[in-house]
């Protein structure tokens, strides 16, 4: 994602893993959390996979989701097992037309779920508020402290709905590159990374697995192509590329994107994946840990990696 502006500084390392002196860059989004319910865990996970299909990336999907945690019967609004969801999106418009066209064709069809907002405050848009049609005139409402809930048949009983729910601020594009030896090492960082990740609350990181091996730069040499592929940290073009970020020990790269519903989550995800890596120290065969950023003139959340690992401040 260049220009990537670094700085000529000490060299920092940990563990042997060098942090290079370099921030992620990171735009605002509207966001969501959905909370979806079921007879057991497995069906409540089986709609939140579906929901959160083809969720990568804003460019070609239209938001960018993933399961962010299990809720346990005890928290649930049912009293029943569930999985939450966060949905980002770059205007409230798009995110209400992806959340209505998810929850249709994801949950209200997968069998004993029910769908809740998981946020309480914000901007509400519609849940069950059309869906409620599909129940051709017997659907019926029922308001509980205020909130209104639909009850659509189904036949296997009923689907229940929020009428809305709330979007509020959040934060999409915080990222860390991992840079090792070869394939095999690269993997195992990110993998350690996400599992990190996945115990912060408020992010989720949307690729597959947590982890995206194409990363892009805005633009192409084809006028019609808003990115493509980031030829700096292609090992098959080091020789090639006009310009490289790697040496010729690095082989392998991969990225981690987070969406958070703050910078602060946002932040806090990226320092357990960073803590995560470094641990493993660079006999695992991470070499670097670095980030993408568009020379700071996009975006105005800037997550210096130096500082995550040191103070923990962002700006």
């Amino acid at each position: 994602m260049p220009p990537d502006t670094r700085a000529t500084a000490t060299p920092l390392a940990i563990n042997g893993v060098t942090i290079d002196d370099t921030f992620a860059e990171a735009f605002p989004m509207k966001a969501t959390r959905l909370i979806i319910t079921a007879r057991n865990e497995t069906w409540a996970r089986h709609a939140a996979i579906a929901a959160t299909g083809f969720a990568t990336s804003v460019i070609a999907c239209g938001c960018e989701a993933g399961i962010e945690r299990e809720v346990s019967p005890e928290e649930s609004p049912d009293g029943r097992p569930g999985i939450a969801i966060l949905l980002f999106s770059m205007s409230g418009k798009e995110l209400a037309k992806q959340v209505e066209r998810r929850v249709g064709q994801c949950v209200l069809t997968c069998p004993t779920t029910a769908v809740y907002a998981g946020i309480s405050d914000g901007e509400a848009i519609a849940l069950a508020k059309n869906l409620r049609f599909f129940g051709d005139g017997w659907q019926i409402s029922k308001m509980i402290d205020g909130v209104r809930y639909w009850r659509i048949p189904v036949m296997d009983g009923e689907f229940v709905a929020q009428e809305t729910t709330a979007v509020i601020k959040g934060v999409g594009g915080g990222n860390l590159l991992f840079l090792a030896r070869d394939t095999d090492a690269a993997l195992a960082a990110a993998e350690a990374a996400v599992e990190a990740m996945r115990c912060v609350p408020n992010v989720i990181m949307p690729f597959p697995g947590g982890v995206v091996r194409s990363g892009s730069k805005v633009g192409s040499k084809h006028s019609a192509l808003p990115a493509s592929t980031n030829d700096a940290f292609c090992p098959t073009l080091a020789e090639l590329a006009p310009r490289t970020e790697l040496t010729a020990d690095t082989r392998s790269v991969l990225e981690i994107v987070i969406d958070g519903l703050s910078d602060a989550d946002v932040a806090h995800a990226m320092r357990a994946g960073i803590r995560a890596v470094t641990a493993r120290g660079a006999e695992a065969g991470v070499l670097r840990v670095s980030a993408g950023n568009y020379g700071g003139k996009l975006g105005p959340f800037h997550f210096h990696l130096r500082q995550l690992c040191g103070d923990g401040k962002t700006s």
